[in-house]
């Protein structure tokens, strides 16, 4: 899959119609070269006044009539073609649970003890699933308003995630240098030489190190320790003591959710039904923001990675990290049915060189579009460095703008 800067450009033509050239021979620069300046130099870079004082105009210059259709655009990017076949809302279906839900332990007390210690291996497929499960199990009196069985609950986007990369072989090892693979029997095994998997520890044992931290599951019987990996073990940490110590922000999002979870129980004549004053719209913010701080961390630390991937793998990769902020600033409701439903057109296979969308073969004509999409929406906002994330926050700073952002994601076609 191809992600050049004359790529990007290609695309845009086909949305403005011919403003940019590229019969040129020298390699397009970025249309705002001014806004990265603008942007990072002044102390009010970040507020919507300067933003739309100093940067929006150049962006209208350059842009004119079109400007709108680029802020479409990154919507459209975000969202996969209208689902020919209705996903079946019946939780007790299989298939819409991750590979091995069921097999996954589903309390704390499932994993062994040792030295006072429960031990959790984060580099086993089923015991990091099992993390997610327990969480899940525990939030489920939360949820309970917005769906049966807990399909309601907004924490699957994790999971679901998480056997996506398991089911399409991107938490083995892509060097192939270790017997981290299916190929070599380790079915279960999730290789630290993985890109996806480095970046994903932080999504799911860090969540569970700040439930933790929050006392979302009570007074636990043993201290929680987490497993190294085999190699690697610096980029790691793995306990709550050793996390708040070297990744305080990234704990304080995942803390501050689960303790804004806690807080919603109503106290009750009795403690056998307590009933909860949940607002999902703040359960999303404190969930979103979590997530992205996790991703603000996590993606740039674990970039000498992506040199074991493809590079069609390695720039799907980047470009669905890019794609999850624009979809973080909408608050989208990542509970079963939603992941479900968007991430059927995600690849099912790992990037091979010489793929490239719109024309990998082996892939559906929406799984072609989504990547295509997602390339664009990276490289766009590169082009304009990063401030077309920005705008897109603005617009979705308000909850009118947000379920815009949401109805686009929905219901919009690519293109």
């Amino acid at each position: 899959m191809s992600c050049s800067v004359e790529f990007v450009a290609h695309s845009l033509q086909q949305i403005f119609r011919g403003n940019i050239d590229l019969n040129s021979s020298r390699k397009p620069e970025s249309p705002f070269p001014s806004l990265p300046f603008l942007i990072k130099a002044h102390p009010n870079s970040a507020s919507p006044r300067y933003l739309c004082k100093m940067v929006l105009p150049e962006m209208c210059v350059f842009l004119g009539q079109h400007f709108l259709l680029l802020v479409l655009l990154t919507a459209v990017a975000l969202s996969p073609p209208h689902v020919a076949a209705v996903i079946q809302e019946d939780a007790s279906k299989n298939d819409v649970y991750p590979p091995l839900w069921h097999h996954a332990p589903g309390n704390i007390e499932d994993f062994p003890v040792h030295d006072n210690k429960s031990i959790i291996s984060a580099w086993n497929y089923q015991e990091r699933l099992g993390v997610y499960k327990i969480l899940l199990n525990y939030s489920a009196k939360y949820f309970t308003a917005f769906g049966s069985n807990n399909t309601g609950n907004i924490l699957w986007g994790l999971p679901l995630q998480h056997g996506w990369q398991y089911d399409t072989g991107r938490l083995a090892d892509p060097s192939n240098v270790t017997t981290c693979s299916r190929s070599a029997g380790q079915h279960l095994c999730i290789s630290a030489r993985s890109w996806w998997a480095c970046v994903n520890y932080y999504l799911a044992i860090i969540p569970f190190l700040g439930a933790v931290e929050a006392g979302f599951f009570g007074q636990l019987q043993h201290e929680i320790e987490i497993l190294p990996p085999e190699e690697l073990r610096a980029d790691f940490c793995y306990s709550t003591a050793d996390c708040r110590s070297r990744i305080p922000k990234v704990m304080d999002g995942w803390k501050a959710y689960f303790e804004y979870l806690l807080s919603t129980e109503q106290k009750s004549e009795r403690p056998s039904a307590p009933s909860f004053s949940i607002e999902k719209e703040k359960a999303l913010h404190y969930l979103w923001k979590a997530h992205v701080a996790s991703n603000t961390y996590a993606v740039p630390k674990f970039r000498n990675s992506l040199k074991y991937l493809s590079g069609p793998e390695a720039s799907f990769g980047e470009d669905w990290a890019n794609a999850v902020d624009f979809i973080a600033a909408t608050h989208f409701s990542s509970d079963l049915r939603n992941i479900n439903r968007f991430q059927a057109f995600l690849p099912q296979r790992m990037l091979s060189e010489g793929d490239k969308a719109p024309f990998i073969s082996d892939f559906s004509p929406q799984q072609n579009k989504i990547l295509l999409s997602l390339c664009a929406l990276h490289k766009t906002n590169k082009l304009t460095g990063g401030t077309l994330l920005l705008l897109w926050r603005m617009a979705m700073s308000t909850d009118a703008g947000r379920a815009v952002g949401r109805s686009l994601i929905e219901n919009l076609i690519t293109i």
